[in-house]
């Protein structure tokens, strides 16, 4: 009997590494503080069409409002309760977003912030995004409810009730993270409201969640947790499917947590990949994209089953978390094109873009101090729609990196390739390098400050090809450079290291 509830509980944990993207779709956008009436609009005219899988939404759940600093992105890390309006939208909003994306076959991810509630000096009041009143002070939060026996202060042993030591596991799991008040996830009741928010939401719909802080929880709770979830609605998904877990942990090395101990439960962050990525496209410490010819476990990653992976992400990309300058941005966009299009080429982890807005950075002393300026916003506070140009960029601040030409084409690259082998690799022991993958898809980077001009085997059937990356194949012509395959696979590449665009991609769909 014990063997089987260990079966069991195994067999939970890898179903819940499965994305379940619909129609061979392999990868998924963090539409990062969009309104979900906007979001589902993206869903109908662009991402179903254009082969997206999912999309990662902010939190949506119930959070503080926060007047100073004026309406910081963080504030959405902040709960008050676990009721459905948000930032975004209300609850009917979400619900027909779910439903919108799933009938073009775009799966909803939910970011689940489920570690802790608001910061204990978050105040007593309705400051909330639904108008529900709570009070930090005391510990109290009637809409869910939770109450101070609720939290884990007891079990906290530092001086100031925060995390001091990253060196102690116990701490990083039972004191307050920067503050914030600290779910006493081992009880039952508390388990419960969590399993039930996050169960409402599968009912919804949803395909899984990101879930935010899982450094700072205990496996066997976020198990228990886990172990409480419905499977996923059988409207769009198939019987039995288990929700989709990737488990924010920042594991760099260095501290005693690692992601190891989530990796049964679900998918992890793997921070390491857009750290290293990063410098080496920046060309850091000697670093060298020819020395990424063993790319993924070969430099120390966990296995490439157990990965969820990305260039950069909402916090990083301001310098948060994990990654420090090393991380690309579309701050940078020409080495941030390329780092995104070798993440999609790339076989390893299950990947997520990033989509952005800006905002006024004021860097001194190597920090930004505008780092917690939130979305574009009306003067009340509410975020603004997201106007899409007649070039199909966005205005009004937003950058939607997805709908850059370059990403969007290698987001069919890699549904094209998909189960394909990392095959044929070149490179000139320097900063140029190329690979395949299997018949189906060839890539070249010039990533070097001299011009790239080699003929490759690249593994493909003979042809000639429309490189997505300089334009794309539109019915039969191609708006970019044309890549001539001969009979016995091979063909010639020149890239200038002056191009705005250094690399060159070509898959079995762009053939002409």
């Amino acid at each position: 009997m014990k063997w089987f509830i260990l079966v069991a509980l195994f067999g939970l944990g890898l179903a819940q590494h499965n994305p379940h993207t619909k129609h061979g779709r392999t990868a998924m956008v963090h539409l990062f503080e969009w309104r979900w009436a906007d979001i589902a609009a993206e869903c109908e005219r662009y991402l179903g069409p254009n082969g997206f899988g999912g999309v990662q939404i902010s939190p949506p759940n119930e959070h503080i409002v926060l007047g100073s600093p004026w309406r910081p992105w963080w504030q959405r890390y902040q709960p008050i309760s676990y009721n459905l309006c948000s930032r975004s939208g209300s609850e009917n909003e979400l619900r027909d977003m779910i439903t919108r994306c799933n009938n073009v076959g775009v799966n909803i991810y939910v970011d689940a912030v489920v570690n802790h509630m608001c910061g204990a000096g978050g105040g007593e009041g309705t400051h909330s995004s639904c108008g529900s009143w709570f009070s930090a002070g005391r510990k109290e939060f009637p809409s869910v409810p939770f109450s101070n026996s609720d939290f884990n202060d007891h079990k906290c042993r530092t001086g100031s009730g925060n995390i001091e030591n990253y060196g102690d596991s116990n701490q990083v799991r039972d004191c307050r993270l920067v503050g914030l008040l600290d779910l006493a996830l081992e009880k039952d009741y508390v388990r419960g409201k969590v399993a039930g928010f996050m169960n409402k939401l599968i009912d919804m719909g949803v395909a899984g969640f990101r879930v935010d802080a899982c450094k700072h929880m205990w496996p066997g709770d976020l198990a228990a947790v886990y172990g409480r979830l419905h499977n996923l609605n059988t409207k769009w998904f198939s019987g039995g499917s288990r929700p989709f877990i990737f488990q924010e942990v920042i594991d760099l090395g260095g501290e005693p947590i690692t992601s190891r101990e989530y990796s049964h439960l679900g998918r992890v962050t793997e921070f390491k990949y857009g750290a290293r990525l990063g410098g080496i496209f920046r060309k850091w410490n000697g670093d060298k994209l020819s020395y990424t010819r063993n790319w993924g476990e070969g430099w120390g990653f966990m296995p490439g089953g157990n990965a969820f992976v990305f260039v950069d992400n909402h916090d990083n990309q301001r310098g948060h978390g994990a990654g420090g300058a090393s991380i690309v941005t579309f701050w940078d966009p020409k080495l941030y094109k390329m780092a995104v299009a070798y993440m999609l080429a790339h076989p390893y982890g299950v990947t997520r873009l990033m989509s952005s807005y800006r905002w006024n950075r004021n860097i001194v002393n190597g920090k930004d101090q505008n780092d917690w300026m939130g979305p574009p916003s009306h003067g009340d506070g509410s975020t603004k729609s997201v106007p899409i140009n007649a070039d199909q960029t966005c205005g009004d601040g937003w950058v939607c990196e997805h709908r850059w030409r370059q990403i969007k084409n290698m987001v069919k690259f890699r549904n094209v390739v998909n189960g394909q082998p990392h095959s044929n690799w070149w490179d000139n022991k320097s900063n140029q390098v190329a690979f395949g993958r299997g018949n189906r898809g060839f890539i070249v980077f010039n990533n070097d400050d001299w011009n790239l001009d080699v003929t490759l085997n690249t593994g493909m059937p003979g042809g000639t090809y429309c490189d997505i990356i300089s334009g794309q194949k539109e019915g039969n012509r191609c708006t970019g450079k044309q890549i001539n395959v001969g009979g016995d696979s091979r063909a010639h590449f020149k890239i200038s290291n002056r191009d705005e665009d250094p690399y060159v991609a070509i898959h079995a769909e762009s053939k002409l």
